[in-house]
């Protein structure tokens, strides 16, 4: 030990005494189901989380480690704030329209051996805890660097996860990984190594064993801090937060956060429940955020044909968009996608005929953009527009000047900071030209829906791309509708791409992967899966093939809703939600194994009602009928294997 770490030590020993009968510090929610306790444990700040008298967080490390000072250890109690936080919010394109957020704050500060301070600023509301750190300097500074968090998540040993790993720097396909598109792990136990040795994306589920569920993820990351993730776990079951891999990005820019002082973090979210209630349900992503500027205009949402999903590359011409453009208005939906080659095989000029042609048809276009400049080897154009101040204006003002309404911008290299401030400038200049913006092969948007208005979704998920290039992905395609509406669904909108109505995923249904999901699973994951901009793998043959009540519930669906609720379910098991929209209700159920299955589910949203039933039949089309939902609320639903069922109020 130094010099100076020995006398900071004997400091810190003298004075402790007076400072130790005020630790530890106990906050709890609201209704006090949640208890967090944070205390000094060897000069280091440490927290812990209970749920109802029961361990879910253990003592996990606090503090971070900055460029004008260590706030890990070595720290002295300053003192301790209490606030009520009451506030209401909307939001006009997510899974509720009306928040009511109720949270105890503790703000706990401390000192190290400069005197400079570090506040943990501490959020609890009956379904989650959230923290974030804000360092102010004795003497004047104006910059810091946050090197590293001394953060961690220590979970009991016999939790157990749901997890996906983070991918290494530069590789899969042409070079574009990191993209948070790896497989979960299902039911693993702590301290297993992850697949690729550098930990894991958020958000990230663990089950407590029998006491319950854990979520955890942060919100509010902008361009002035990197996107972080969760490392590799010890035995002990402690998981550090880690900021991104050198390689990420090309290696352009730094791993870890510059910031203005006094600088204050992102929020690390913690979602805890006796079920997978809270965690479907939590708005926490946007409980913790503001709008960072006003939107340019009233940006909608809505649904949308894409023909790239089944038809691929070749379909991205003149006629096929046509054809794409006259299914989109034939189903009422607003937006038509065109993808990736659009400059080279329809070409600027024949894009401007073809954007007047679908507005003549009451339908809006998007359009797919590579974000690439030199971090990736993905060929598709057009590239080097997005990545560029003054050649994204010069794009965005064509685009308005033409009519496009918004973009996808596909093929970004990781999380570090300069990679976070792309995509605010993106989005910033995007507003400004009336563009609203969906990114892929990107980052998880972290409370973005409410700090950038004309965001719209992220893909950021094994998405339903993977149904087209694999068959082992369309083979778990029903297990997963099992995994994402309790991991990455409930902190964002997820831009997955569902509803397939075709037997094989090609043109001409000849050759291409085979599907085994019901029709009736295919048109509940339009529910089940929440993006406000929802892309349909749907192709212009549905519009004959499919019965009247199918095309019905198409052209009907939201995509926006103003109430989310859990019904049932597990990862592996199936999957319930119900979803409304002014007066209507929408219950997605889907199985997500193989075998039949009936389920009683408690539905008191749909008590004494009439409703519409879509479900399976034995040849795995959709039927339908009336149904009257009995006074208690009550409904019994029989799933076929890689079935499902949708219930709707009329």
């Amino acid at each position: 030990m130094s010099q100076k770490n020995i006398f900071t030590t004997l400091i810190y020993l003298i004075l402790a005494p007076s400072l130790w009968s005020q630790m530890p510090i106990s906050a709890s929610s609201p209704d006090g189901q949640i208890q967090v306790c944070i205390e000094l444990f060897e000069a280091k700040p440490v927290y812990s989380i209970q749920l109802n008298g029961k361990q879910f967080l253990e003592r996990s490390p606090l503090g971070l480690k900055t460029s004008i000072g260590d706030f890990a250890q070595d720290l002295a109690f300053k003192k301790s704030i209490s606030n009520l936080i009451s506030e209401s919010y909307q939001l006009s394109k997510s899974k509720v329209s009306q928040v009511d957020y109720l949270a105890n704050e503790r703000i706990v500060k401390f000192t190290n051996a400069n005197d400079d301070t570090l506040s943990i600023i501490f959020r609890i509301s009956n379904n989650d805890v959230a923290f974030s750190y804000k360092i102010v300097a004795k003497d004047r500074n104006t910059k810091v660097k946050i090197l590293a968090e001394a953060t961690g998540f220590n979970l009991p040993d016999d939790a157990t996860s749901f997890i996906t790993p983070q991918a290494l720097p530069m590789s899969g396909w042409e070079q574009t990984k990191p993209s948070y598109e790896e497989e979960y792990t299902f039911n693993e136990a702590l301290g297993t190594p992850s697949q690729y040795g550098v930990g894991y994306t958020f958000p990230a589920l663990f089950k407590n064993a029998e006491k319950g569920w854990i979520l955890i993820s942060e919100t509010g990351v902008d361009g002035s801090y990197p996107g972080a993730r969760l490392g590799e776990s010890n035995a002990a079951g402690l998981f550090p937060l880690v900021f991104p891999q050198e390689g990420e990005n090309n290696s352009i820019g730094i791993i870890y956060a510059a910031m203005a002082m006094p600088a204050q973090t992102p929020w690390r979210t913690i979602t805890l429940g006796k079920s997978l209630k809270p965690i479907v349900e939590s708005t926490v992503a946007f409980d913790l955020v503001e709008q960072k500027y006003a939107p340019s205009q009233d940006y909608k949402m809505g649904k949308a044909t894409w023909s790239w999903i089944v038809w691929q590359d070749n379909s991205i011409n003149y006629e096929d968009q046509v054809e794409y453009i006259d299914l989109a208005a034939a189903l009422n939906f607003e937006y038509v996608l065109i993808d990736n080659w659009w400059d080279a095989t329809i070409g600027r000029d024949k894009m401007e005929d073809l954007v007047a042609y679908a507005q003549s048809k009451n339908v809006e276009v998007l359009l797919w953009y590579n974000s690439n400049g030199f971090w990736n080897n993905a060929p598709q154009t057009p590239q080097d527009l997005m990545n560029t101040t003054y050649k994204r204006q010069q794009e965005m003002a064509w685009l308005q000047k033409i009519g496009v309404k918004g973009l996808k911008i596909d093929f970004f290299g990781g999380d570090k900071q300069v990679t976070m401030q792309l995509y605010e400038d993106i989005l910033t200049d995007a507003n400004n030209y009336g563009l609203a913006v969906t990114f892929h092969g990107c980052t998880l948007p972290r409370g973005w829906e409410k700090m950038y208005p004309n965001f719209v979704t992220s893909e950021a998920v094994r998405a339903s791309e993977n149904l087209i290039f694999t068959q082992d992905a369309l083979d778990k395609h029903a297990y997963y509708s099992t995994i994402l509406p309790f991991t990455r669904n409930p902190v964002a909108a997820m831009d997955f791409a569902p509803v397939f109505l075709n037997k094989r995923l090609s043109k001409d249904q000849k050759q291409g992967t085979l599907r085994s999901t019901s029709e009736a699973f295919e048109l509940a994951t339009a529910v089940l899966y929440f993006s406000p901009i929802q892309h349909f793998g749907l192709t212009p043959n549905n519009l004959k093939e499919q019965p009247e009540f199918v095309l019905d519930f198409l052209k009907k669906v939201p995509t926006v809703w103003d109430e989310t609720i859990y019904i049932g379910g597990e990862p592996g098991d199936y999957a319930a939600i119900a979803r409304r929209k002014g007066a209507v209700w929408y219950l997605a159920v889907t199985n997500g194994e193989k075998k039949d299955k009936t389920l009683e589910l408690n539905l008191p949203m749909f008590k004494g009602a009439k409703a519409t039933l879509i479900y399976d039949t034995k040849d795995r089309t959709a039927a339908t009928k009336p149904v009257t939902i009995n006074k208690n609320g009550t409904f019994t639903i029989k799933l076929y294997g890689e079935g499902g069922a949708l219930l709707i109020t009329q």
